[in-house]
């Protein structure tokens, strides 16, 4: 299928977390207004970091940065991430229209382009007239870019330069399907490395936070709500120091209190069995609890 014949791309480049006092509620409704006026062009937003297969972030960024035929950036706070794209964007000197709020200042290197600007409170009345002006420089920038052979968004305004390119290379089905398999195994490596860190983490927390000494008890299948009650029972025992509720795995949740006065564990075993009458211990908290 032709380019012409599908729906046309404009990549998106913005902050998305919270960024100069505004959260990423914030950022989420500025995606929301500009994927707006995109549509409204004639194109599909999409935010450059997207994508359909599973692969790197950054080869996915840079290949979208370089494959869309039209990109919006939005500068509003300056964010270096968001900056650097920009600057890549530039580089391969393909058609990039750049947003920002009132409140940002323009920047040294990009002041000769035009920037459209939006209120950062994102008032109605002059969102509207924003949205307007963006589709319209959208298609006018668009077309410009496909009928004039001279076209330059950046880089020609100061000389001749040799516009950066991405090589690409024609491979096998086979090798393809290799590639990815390698990507997606060295994904799966890192989301395994994480979890490592995580448990250990977990671990040595609980390991650190209590020692043998400590009242342990095991809430079986008790409601959120007897677990609330019984906490609140437990702290006002005058040898309770502290308390927390931890989640060994799913649907196993065990009570423990840092102790003052360790004569004190056989009577919170006992308040324990009254306030969570159906709640049992495992054998572990059994163990620490009689050891």
């Amino acid at each position: 299928m032709s380019q012409d014949a599908q729906k046309k791309i404009c990549g998106i480049v913005m902050p998305i977390s919270a960024l100069e006092g505004c959260s990423e509620g914030h950022w989420s409704d500025v995606l929301e207004i500009i994927t707006e006026a995109v549509e409204d062009a004639g194109f599909e937003g999409n935010l450059v970091s997207n994508a359909d297969d599973v692969g790197i972030i950054q080869k996915r960024i840079i290949q979208n940065l370089y494959e869309n035929p039209i990109v919006v950036c939005d500068v509003s706070g300056k964010n270096p991430n968001v900056m650097f794209e920009l600057g890549m964007r530039l580089a391969f000197d393909k058609p990039t229209i750049i947003i920002k709020d009132d409140k940002t200042s323009y920047s040294f290197d990009t002041s000769p382009i035009e920037h459209i600007e939006y209120p950062r409170d994102l008032r109605f009345s002059r969102i509207v007239d924003f949205k307007l002006k963006l589709a319209e420089k959208i298609k006018a920038t668009f077309e410009k870019s496909t009928n004039d052979t001279s076209y330059t968004t950046f880089l020609k305004h100061f000389g001749e330069f040799k516009v950066a390119k991405i090589d690409k290379k024609e491979v096998s089905g086979q090798e393809f399907i290799i590639d990815e398999l390698k990507s997606i195994k060295m994904g799966m490596r890192r989301l395994e490395r994480n979890q490592i860190g995580r448990d250990h983490l977990y671990r040595d927390s609980i390991e650190s936070s209590f020692s043998d000494e400590d009242f342990d008890y095991c809430l079986g299948d008790a409601s959120n709500l007897d677990i609330k009650r019984a906490l609140e029972m437990i702290c006002m025992h005058p040898a309770v120091m502290s308390t927390n509720i931890f989640e060994l795995e799913p649907d196993h949740k065990h009570l423990r209190a840092k102790l003052n006065d360790m004569k004190a564990k056989e009577e919170l075993q006992m308040m324990m069995r009254k306030i969570l009458p159906k709640a049992s211990r495992n054998r572990h908290s059994s163990a620490r609890q009689n050891g």
